[in-house]
């Protein structure tokens, strides 16, 4: 099949979700990680079963499942052409807040995992001349009091940046970080301003990026509520 092929980690809900509903109607065939195995099988059945998404229960921190993510991939659809390294969470800001063994899931998951997803399907995207893009923040542009969040977030920029010049103009792939500010999603769960951006709008923006010419690289792209402060 000639239509390519979508790989997006944190599939399950929110952001993740919504981009592989709108890359599904764009024509991709769509790969689906995360750690909610029922949740992906759901989504994966919605969106045209076997032939046309593929649900991968991945924890983005361990090697090995990533490797198998992109193992299952290939099996499944026999390329990737764009991979959307979007896993990831928060906590509370304050550095006396959340409890050390939280704070290292989420720099593994946040950091660690994306690097790992960069890793593990490169090749694939060299091989492609394909779209790497990836799930940065607001907070990583403008440090954030007590935010352990934000400053993984300020390490996926530099991420971005690294790729970018690791996959130099020669390799034919793009590289775009999306930096989404307040969004509606599970992220929040119960905290989340009336004027939130639904994840649609943030999925809108992975396909603005992806959707370019191939000589087009859209590097950056921040969206943020209008009533945002900053």
């Amino acid at each position: 099949m000639a239509d390519p092929v979508f790989l997006i980690t944190g599939a399950s809900s929110g952001i993740g979700a919504a981009t592989a509903r709108a890359a599904a109607q764009a024509g991709h065939r769509v790969v689906l990680a995360a750690r909610s195995a029922d949740k992906l099988e759901a989504l994966a059945a919605e969106l045209g079963g076997p032939e046309r998404a593929l649900a991968v229960a991945c924890d983005v921190t361990e090697w090995d499942q990533q490797q198998a993510m992109v193992s299952r991939a290939l099996d499944a659809f026999g390329r990737l052409d764009v991979v959307f390294a979007n896993a990831g969470f928060g906590a509370r800001r304050g550095f006396l807040e959340e409890s050390p063994e939280f704070w290292k899931s989420m720099v593994l998951t946040n950091v660690y995992g994306a690097a790992l997803t960069i890793r593990a399907t490169i090749e694939q995207l060299r091989a492609s001349r394909g779209h790497l893009l990836l799930t940065g923040s607001v907070a990583g542009r403008v440090a954030l009091p007590g935010s352990l969040y934000s400053c993984t977030k300020w390490a996926v920029t530099a991420m971005a940046q690294a790729a970018r010049q690791e996959l130099d103009d020669s390799s034919g792939v793009r590289v775009t970080l999306i930096e989404p500010g307040m969004v509606a999603t599970p992220f929040f769960e119960n905290d989340v301003s009336a004027w939130a951006l639904p994840p649609e709008a943030i999925a809108d923006a992975v396909m603005y990026a992806v959707s370019r010419p191939n000589t087009v690289d859209v590097s950056d792209i921040m969206v943020r509520p209008i009533l945002q402060p900053s």
